[in-house]
């Protein structure tokens, strides 16, 4: 064996060497959709700690938790000796503190549609495992493809969804308006935000907004809470709610829709099954 090829062989070790200790063996998540990317992309047997929200898949139920996407506790995360923390950009000063601590930590992003796939990519390269993240985001913008080829050519319909209001009323409603992910969804799914002109992400309305903007179709998924535990209860009573709004469009054509589905409001992989169910609310078109 020639000297070049020895040296190519030892360079090569060293190259796996030097890649398997990057590849982090216990990863904390601090946010539901970090933690759901993580799992589809195969890691979940690294995820040694996960916020205190995250719900799926049901493994997260047996992991510590280490606080909120808005509040991470850095010495609970501290004490499970991670090799890498991914935290979201936002508000709170976590990453710093980490950093202080000599945790490594990764930032991704958050914001409308094309960032879920930017965080997947994101997750996927600060995990070693970058290919995973190509074929998940290639995976998942096929799946929408095919939603969006389905509804194509049908009438929009116009669309109001309500992300948040007071426990068991149907008042201080938070609706959705342009740049978020669900905005984008609803979109591709064939239908118009009636917001699509307000000037917030998520502005405040009043019922009798909700009755001057006359949609279609109303989505409702902000009974997250405990009102009632049961999440088939929450969803009927949230649909009882509307039916008492006899002035509403939406509610005199019977196009209600209320969800628990937590998939609605956790922009990550499972975008996929909230744009399908979108367009079997507003088509009646069914999407494999």
């Amino acid at each position: 064996m020639s000297m070049l090829v020895v040296g190519l062989v030892v360079m090569a070790g060293l190259a796996m060497r030097v890649q398997a200790q990057a590849v982090p063996a216990r990863i904390v998540s601090t946010s539901p959709s970090i933690t759901e990317t993580l799992f589809a992309l195969g890691l979940g047997d690294r995820v040694v700690g996960v916020s205190r929200f995250c719900r799926y898949p049901a493994a997260v139920a047996a992991l510590p938790k280490v606080g909120t996407f808005l509040k991470p506790d850095a010495e609970a995360i501290a004490a499970l000796r991670p090799d890498i923390v991914f935290v979201h950009a936002g508000p709170n000063s976590a990453a710093a503190q980490l950093q202080t601590l000599g945790i490594k930590t990764a930032t991704v992003d958050r914001g409308g549609l094309t960032t879920v796939f930017t965080t997947i990519g994101q997750i996927g390269a600060a995990a070693g495992v970058p290919d995973r993240g190509e074929h998940l985001i290639a995976d998942l913008r096929a799946g929408l493809d095919r939603v969006k080829a389905a509804v194509a050519g049908r009438q929009p319909r116009r669309v109001l969804i309500i992300v948040g209001r007071r426990t068991g009323t149907l008042t201080d409603l938070v609706a959705v308006g342009p740049g978020s992910y669900l905005h984008d969804l609803a979109t591709l799914a064939g239908g118009t935000n009636v917001l699509a002109d307000a000037k917030l992400e998520y502005p405040r309305i009043s019922m009798e907004t909700v009755i001057s903007l006359a949609p279609d179709v109303i989505v409702d998924i902000g009974e997250m809470g405990e009102w009632p535990a049961d999440a088939d209860q929450r969803r009927q009573a949230t649909e009882s709610l509307w039916r008492q709004q006899t002035l509403v469009k939406a509610v005199q054509t019977g196009a209600v829709h209320a969800t628990t589905n937590e998939a609605f409001v956790v922009p990550g992989p499972r975008i996929l099954d909230v744009a399908r169910t979108l367009a079997l609310w507003f088509h009646d078109v069914r999407v494999s």
